[in-house]
Formats: structure tokens, sequence, C-alpha cells
């Protein structure tokens, strides 16, 4: 279940909350970056650290993330740190901010300098590339069992949570305690925490949603009006829904923050890199030419896959995924994909 934060917390994690803790985010690109100067305007100490060095070094320089987050200057209790293991020294908390398919390798070299009875956070979305594990999955092949697990996730595009615009987002995981100590940390101003207890269901909700957004962003740039969108993203949820419910996900997720919130602000808003791809699959750019544009992960891409091979893996029927997944890694025309969805055979509304 989902739980805002407003319960009261226990006597020992407020007696904790008094003092600054000291964070590290494992990713230095947009929505990394954000996470930090939120985490820092609450009043934590917050390392970011990155691969690039140069990169690192520029934001160092210039107290920006110019690359990413132009225009935004970054809090002083925020530090770019170009060593990994000088961020994870004497730290509380590791967020990793990584796209997907760098999870587990950041999570591998972190492992060596940090203390995991503290727990593991991370604001990734997507599947792992090859086995389509959940990324809790592949914490837990690399962590002791009891290990505390939290995603961070729901609708936020990365510039608006920088600019201190309002935003509400969910902590799920495995222990409640964790799950509000890190909430409680990144819950000030403008940015607004929940917590969950569904850690399937919030992954699986991150995830899902970028290959819909692809979807959307497909009909858009084909021209096929506000109609053809509702009806996908509408449509979508119950596939999400579909798989959700073959993975063991809870239904209240899926149609919360987590779920639907970060579905339809992912498939409207041209924020969104997912979204920005199809509107260029659908406009008849190549995938090339739309990636170039972009210039940053689309997770979507290989999100695509994952989803094709967890549906496949749970016989749970996504028509509109597959279609995506069809254009993105089979060469199906956006065409041929939409009179495929169309062709279908009329059916009763329900999941």
């Amino acid at each position: 279940m989902t739980k805002p934060l407003t319960e009261p917390l226990t006597k020992a994690l407020t007696k904790a909350l008094t003092k600054p803790l000291i964070f590290a985010v494992a990713g230095a690109g947009s929505w990394g970056t954000a996470l930090a100067i939120q985490l820092a305007r609450a009043g934590q100490q917050v390392r970011l650290w990155g691969r690039d060095s140069a990169h690192i070094e520029a934001i160092r320089a210039s107290g920006r993330n110019q690359r990413f987050l132009p225009g935004v200057d970054l809090p002083e209790n925020l530090v770019a740190v170009p060593s990994l293991k000088t961020a994870l020294e004497g730290i509380d908390h590791l967020l990793i901010a990584a796209p997907s398919h760098g999870f587990g390798s950041v999570l591998a070299q972190s492992i060596k300098y940090l203390d995991v009875s503290r727990g593991l956070a991370w604001a990734s979305k997507g599947f792992e590339p090859g086995s389509a594990r959940l990324l809790h999955e592949v914490a837990r092949d690399m962590l002791p069992a009891d290990t505390p697990l939290a995603l961070v996730t729901g609708p936020s595009f990365a510039m608006e949570v920088a600019r201190n615009m309002p935003t509400a987002v969910t902590v799920a995981g495995t222990d409640p305690q964790f799950n509000q100590r890190f909430a409680a940390a990144l819950h000030h101003g403008a940015f607004r925490t929940y917590t969950s207890d569904d850690l399937v269901g919030a992954e699986l909700g991150g995830a899902v949603k970028n290959v819909l957004a692809v979807a959307t962003g497909i009909a858009d740039g084909m021209g096929l009006g506000d109609n053809a969108r509702a009806a996908l993203v509408t449509r979508g949820l119950v596939e999400m829904m579909r798989l959700g419910a073959a993975m063991g996900a809870q239904k209240e997720t899926l149609v919360g923050l987590a779920g639907m919130g970060d579905l339809v602000l992912t498939c409207t808003g041209d924020q969104s890199r997912n979204r920005r791809f199809g509107l260029a699959l659908g406009r008849g750019d190549n995938a090339e030419k739309a990636l170039a544009e972009i210039g940053q992960v689309v997770e979507g891409i290989n999100t695509a896959e994952e989803v094709h091979r967890q549906a496949h893996q749970h016989k749970v029927e996504m028509p509109i995924s597959e279609v995506v997944y069809s254009i993105i890694h089979k060469g199906l025309a956006p065409e041929k994909g939409l009179k495929m969805l169309l062709s279908r055979e009329p059916k009763a509304e329900s999941i």
C-alpha cells in the first residue's frame, strides 16, 4: 500500500532526522542531479558522483550541471566528487540514479566501499537488459538478504524538480522504517513523498510506462490526434495492470503515482525522452537520428525488449507494447503497427 509521509514518525526516526544526513548520489545525469539538489535543498549533505570524470570536473568548476540541467545552480551543500570511493566514505545512504542498464555495474563497484546494512535506494527505472529482471532482483543477488531496499519513483521531470516545482513521488521498499527515513530526507518544500511496501508494482510501473510513452509519441508524431493518445494511455494502463497482476504487483500501486501518474506524465509531456523518441519515429525519422537529437539515454528502447520477454514469459497479452517492440527491434513500420492495433477484434473493456 502507498501511504503519505504525514503519518507520525517513530521517536527514533524523528531524532535521527534532526541532524543532516550524508548522501551519495551515483549518477550525474539529469535525474540524479535533480534528486541530489532536492536532498541538499532539504538540508542533507550530498555528494554527486558520475562515471564521466570530465563532466564531474565541469560541474565542480561551474557549480552547475550545464549538460543536463542548464541554468540551475547547485546548492552549496552539494559537491561533485570524481572518486566513487571518496563519495561513499562515511555516508549514511547511497542513492543510485544510473540508467537501468548500468545499475548492476554501479552497485558492484559501490559494494566495495559501502556499509550495506544501512540499505540501498535507487531511482533507476527499467529492467536488467537481457534477463528482464527487476532491479531489486539484481540487488538481491548482490547484497545480503536482509539489506533494506527502496526505489524513488513517480511522475517527476528532472528539470521541474531541480527548479523546485511541485512534485509528488513514491518511495517503495522492503523495510518500512528505511522507506520513511529516505522519504523524510527528500520531503521538503514543493517536493512531497509517499511510501509504499509494493516494490514490484513501483518498479513495474516505472519501467512499462516508458514503452507506452514511445507508443503515444509515435501516434502524435503521425498526427493521429488527442483521441488516439487518450486510448493508448488508457489501454496501456490495462496492459501494465495485466503484467502487474501476473508478477504480484498491487493494483493500487499501478493506479497511483508509480503507475498511472508516471504513465500520464511520460505519455503527454514533451520533456519525456521516450515520448520525444516516439514523436521522431512517428514523423518518419530513424532511431539513430532521433537518439542523436535527444542526446541522452532513452530507457524505452531496451525496456521494450524486456517487457516483450516478460509478457511472453507470463503469457500476458500486451498488444501496444508488442507493437512498440516490433517497431523498435523488428523494423515494423509505424503505419503497419497502427493497422495491426486497429484491426484487432472488438472485445469487452476489462483487464
